[in-house]
């Protein structure tokens, strides 16, 4: 079998496992009822409620429950579907079109219409503190063309808009709110959801309440309550204890727990969360390509998820896993383990006695541990790590906003479309690109590629080049892809897994 039939093959039965992992979490027992606060154990603090101007992945928790995308994506197959665009077309390769449903409201009873997406879309391409800019870099101009439809035309063909639109981009919130709250906005959102945010205490609780008057018909629960706790250990004991219903963003090695506490169900799924280093390849040392390639042949990443993930990850040469339609098997190993080869490039690079530099972390205890087995493993290639470490959000404000540090050890928490994965990450002016540094005016040329056509092969195709070109500048290091591991109390019900590893709790209700 060939690599190409391979990798078919492997996306087909990854897909298939994620089909069976949504219907086995899918509940067919019981009759739904009404009522009662579904409690969350989320292991971060959001870095912003406001879609446009938050940093970190780990948001989108929260986010979901209070904006409603223009564009919806089928768990289990990341598939575009409506959402408040009813319907989209691309008239022609440089125009799309979106015909908005009617009778939508935002929370503070201001409507939903053409023009409260042009606002929104204006704002996310264009304002001063928007962490999304590139999300919309191939949008020319927005028109509004009906009271509820919107034309954006474009500057090149983008075939992945439709899905991008289903991320922060395509998040409407309140223009009245915004324009009235300006800053505040990021800790009093307004958007249109199933759920209004009633409160965010910094590191202690994000709270929500039902919206009644919701487009699809007002949600089962009451409510939401997310107890922000870091460490998962405790988040997990939470709910073991009763005080919490449901725990997410587990570790594999957690399993064994759930599944001896007799009150808890994992729920489980492939997902495209790696765990990676962010690279500041816009300035020195990190500007050499012979430091980059150091530091990625410098890990075992077999070693590297055994000694943090237990084996149960795969690991990672590129920002999509092996089950991905756009997964370039010819990539694999693209950086073997090789920690002389790494000492040889850091001395050619001009460090004949090793280098030291500074990375940024996060302080909880399972990023310690990665951190702990990545600068044994990176001592012995002749690079010499100092951590710092933080918060979740600081850190990464530190590091995309602030610039500090050579390297961040995060995670990738994946997007609908690949194109959104590559070009946040190594476009010239994306937040996520810490230099804000063109890597090469291929990888540009290449980016655009993938947006080229509606053809899935044909973008395949352009998916392989611009990974080839990040692989051979080392532009990252993707260390291991991990599952979702979930867990929650017997009383949940209805809650489904998705391919981004991001919870959504549409349809869930409580049984008691």
């Amino acid at each position: 079998m060939n690599t190409t039939r391979r990798s078919l093959v492997a996306g087909a039965m990854a897909l298939a496992a994620a089909r069976q992992a949504w219907a086995q979490t899918t509940p067919k027992q019981g009759t739904p009822k009404k009522g009662g606060i579904l409690k969350v154990s989320a292991p971060t603090n959001p870095s912003s409620l406001d879609p446009a101007t938050g940093g970190s992945g780990q948001d989108h928790a929260f986010l979901y429950p209070i904006f409603d995308t223009l564009v919806e994506f089928d768990f289990p197959t990341l598939k575009a579907l409506p959402g408040l665009a009813e319907s989209w077309k691309f008239p022609d390769a440089k125009t799309l079109v979106l015909n908005l449903r009617s009778g939508v409201q935002f929370h503070d009873g201001t409507p939903f219409d053409a023009e409260a997406v042009k606002f929104n879309l204006e704002r996310n391409r264009t304002d001063a503190r928007s962490s999304i800019k590139a999300d919309l870099a191939t949008v020319d101009s927005i028109e509004v063309t009906g009271p509820l439809q919107v034309t954006l035309k474009l500057k090149q063909p983008d075939s992945a808009l439709p899905l991008i639109l289903s991320d922060r981009a395509g998040m409407m919130c309140s223009p009245k709110a915004v324009k009235e709250l300006g800053k505040d906005h990021d800790r009093k959102p307004v958007g249109s959801g199933p759920y209004r945010c009633t409160g965010w205490n910094d590191n202690e609780k994000v709270t929500y309440v039902r919206n009644d008057k919701y487009w699809k018909g007002p949600s089962l629960l009451d409510g939401m309550e997310f107890a922000v706790i870091a460490e998962t250990n405790t988040g997990l004991r939470s709910v073991v204890a009763g005080q919490n219903d449901f725990v997410y963003f587990l570790s594999p090695q957690q399993k064994t727990v759930i599944d001896r506490a007799k009150n808890l169900t994992a729920v489980t799924g492939p997902t495209l969360y790696c765990v990676q280093m962010f690279l500041n390849y816009g300035r020195a040392p990190l500007d050499s390509p012979k430091i980059r390639l150091a530091i990625n042949h410098a890990i075992d990443r077999t070693v590297f998820s055994k000694a943090t993930m237990g084996g149960l990850a795969e690991p990672a040469w590129m920002a999509l896993p092996s089950a991905h339609w756009a997964y370039d098997a010819k990539l694999a190993n693209g950086w073997p383990y090789d920690p002389d080869k790494a000492k040889k490039l850091v001395a050619e690079a001009g460090f004949p006695n090793g280098i030291d530099m500074t990375f940024l972390g996060y302080s909880d205890q399972r990023s310690q541990q990665r951190q702990e087995v990545l600068m044994e493993q990176l001592a012995k290639g002749g690079i010499r790590v100092k951590w710092q470490t933080g918060s979740i959000p600081e850190m990464s404000a530190a590091f995309f906003a602030d610039k500090k540090g050579e390297a961040l050890l995060a995670a990738w928490t994946g997007r609908p479309d690949p194109s959104l994965t590559y070009s946040l990450m190594f476009a010239k002016d994306s937040y996520y690109n810490a230099g804000r540094t063109e890597a090469s005016p291929e990888l540009t040329a290449a980016l655009l590629e993938t947006r080229a056509s509606e053809d899935l092969e044909a973008r395949k195709a352009a998916f392989a080049k611009v990974q080839k070109i990040v692989v051979d500048a080392a532009l990252v290091v993707p260390l291991v892809f991990q599952l979702e591991l979930d867990a929650h109390v017997g009383k949940v019900k209805g809650y489904r897994p998705n391919l981004l590893g991001k919870p959504r709790f549409d349809g869930v209700w409580l049984d008691g």
